[in-house]
């Protein structure tokens, strides 16, 4: 299983998002010093669930990134957030 797969997986079981995106962003960072030839270690996630209503966004990064705590420490060097409430995404439109 890939870690994107894994990451989605996860985040999933914890947090049964309306709307979830996981891109593997690692070809932009070819020759960075943590990145790895073979990829899966920088990933943009755009996540939307009712799990974040009345927290903070720093807040639910923090759930985010203890969810995906054994990635983080093995693989992934880079995970940027988008973590939206439903309410929050029509607010976008």
């Amino acid at each position: 299983m890939s870690i994107a797969d894994q990451i989605r997986q996860k985040l999933i079981e914890k947090f049964s998002p309306q709307e979830l995106m996981v891109r593997d962003d690692s070809a932009r960072h070819v020759g960075h010093r943590a990145a790895r030839p073979e990829g899966e270690t920088h990933f943009d996630v755009r996540i939307v669930s009712a799990r974040f209503e009345g927290l903070s966004r720093i807040e639910r990064q923090r759930l985010i990134h203890v969810a995906l705590a054994e990635e983080l420490k093995s693989r992934v060097h880079s995970l940027s957030l988008v973590t939206l409430t439903p309410a929050e995404v029509w607010q976008e439109h």
